[in-house]
């Protein structure tokens, strides 16, 4: 898949948007907007990190520069803060129920498993206890941290009507993922999913940015 990040920055109440350019300067701009000519285009997540919850200094020669990372407190307080913005570039796949289930299947209960979506559509887990979630730019829809027989193993997958809600919910979650442009999204919750069929119709129908 042909993706790739933009950097944006957002004020405290969320009311103003930059985003970074390829000289290194900001323009404004609207969070999450598609790609400019010259808005900085990321695919090496190394660097893409640098700028995860990074705290951003306004000057009025230099505009926004880099300043320490956010720490645990830092966005209960005033200041502008930058954030991953991600662009597909070509048409995204449809996450499968199938590969869902082999993946749920996998899993040893006992340890404190993530599951999610990464930004192909596939779905992966990880050990939340060895494993950073903040931040982590493998991660486009996350849902809840599970170790319970019930959530994950073998004997999880048995429960068909289980499964078909957790594969309604990350299908939600990445029909968001998609218009929304964000990572690291929150599964909806039950109460608010609309049927199976609306989400592969509205994901099929989704276009991708033109360069």
């Amino acid at each position: 898949m042909i993706q790739c990040y933009s950097i944006d920055a957002l004020s405290a109440s969320g009311d103003k948007a930059w985003r970074l350019q390829l000289d290194d300067s900001w323009r404004v701009a609207v969070y999450g907007e598609a790609l400019q000519e010259n808005d900085a285009r990321i695919t090496d997540n190394g660097k893409a990190e640098f700028w995860v919850g990074r705290r951003l200094k306004k000057d009025n020669k230099l505009g926004l520069t880099p300043q320490k990372k956010a720490g645990k407190f830092d966005f209960f307080m005033r200041g502008v803060f930058s954030h991953i913005v991600i662009h597909h570039l070509q048409q995204v796949s449809l996450p499968e129920r199938t590969q869902m289930e082999a993946c749920i299947a996998s899993l040893v209960p006992g340890s404190p498993w993530l599951l999610y979506l990464d930004t192909a559509a596939h779905f992966q887990a990880v050990d939340s206890a060895t494993t950073a979630i903040i931040g982590n730019l493998e991660i486009a829809v996350r849902g809840e941290i599970a170790s319970s027989p019930d959530y994950v193993g073998i004997t999880a997958v048995e429960n068909q009507a289980r499964m078909e809600v957790t594969y309604r919910q990350f299908l939600a979650g990445w029909l968001e993922h998609l218009n929304t442009s964000k990572m690291n999204l929150f599964i909806p919750d039950v109460e608010k999913l609309k049927e199976e069929v609306e989400y592969i119709e509205a994901i099929g129908s989704w276009r991708p940015e033109t360069m």
